[in-house]
């Protein structure tokens, strides 16, 4: 599975996850275009540029902005549907971030990062667009709520690809067996409603 396909594809699910909270806030199309677009190529870009990997990926490769508004065109088309199932807007957002989270760590070891800078820039590249999208929205970025895991899946996630490297499994079963940890990891924290320990201040 190579690190475009993965881009693509999640550059796929993040746009519809945009369209999707647009809607749900009464936007027109270019609202839900602006969060799409967002959503899908904001965490990727800020690793870029952290990465010095410029221009940044959707600037050097069009395909991306087509993929976005087919996205767009197609999660429109099919929202009847869609809203019709529960929690469709965290099934969509968890499969981005465990898309872009291996494909934000891939890039970084591929740019010779270290493990540590790979992980921190898989968790940017996954969790970053959402954020974004988020705070356009008015909504507090799903990244920072109290009441369920996001960053955490990412983490493991990330980390459990490093591992599955370092024992020299496949590269691509890697990739798949990463992002089914995070995706799993995502919505069983949202479904069971588990959350790190809050931290406050004594007395």
């Amino acid at each position: 599975m190579t690190l475009y396909a993965l881009d693509l594809f999640g550059t796929a699910v993040f746009a519809i996850s945009g369209v999707l909270l647009a809607c749900r806030n009464h936007m027109d199309f270019f609202g839900a275009l602006v969060l799409a677009f967002v959503t899908a190529v904001g965490g990727g870009t800020i690793r870029d540029a952290l990465l010095g990997s410029t221009p940044v990926f959707w600037i050097q490769n069009t395909h991306y902005l087509w993929v976005i508004l087919g996205a767009v065109i197609l999660g429109l088309a099919t929202l009847n549907w869609m809203v019709r199932i529960r929690r469709i807007l965290q099934i969509f957002d968890a499969m981005g971030l465990a898309v872009f989270s291996i494909a934000g760590a891939q890039k970084a070891l591929a740019f010779g990062a270290e493990p540590v800078v790979a992980i921190i820039m898989g968790v940017l590249t996954g969790a970053g667009g959402g954020a974004i999208r988020d705070m356009l929205a008015g909504q507090v970025p799903m990244v920072l709520k109290q009441e369920e895991l996001y960053a955490t899946p990412a983490i493991i996630g990330c980390l459990f690809y490093l591992l599955l490297l370092s024992w020299s499994v496949n590269p691509t079963s890697a990739t798949v067996l990463a992002g089914v940890l995070i995706f799993s990891t995502r919505m069983i924290s949202v479904i069971r409603k588990i959350a790190l320990p809050r931290i406050a201040l004594p007395g």
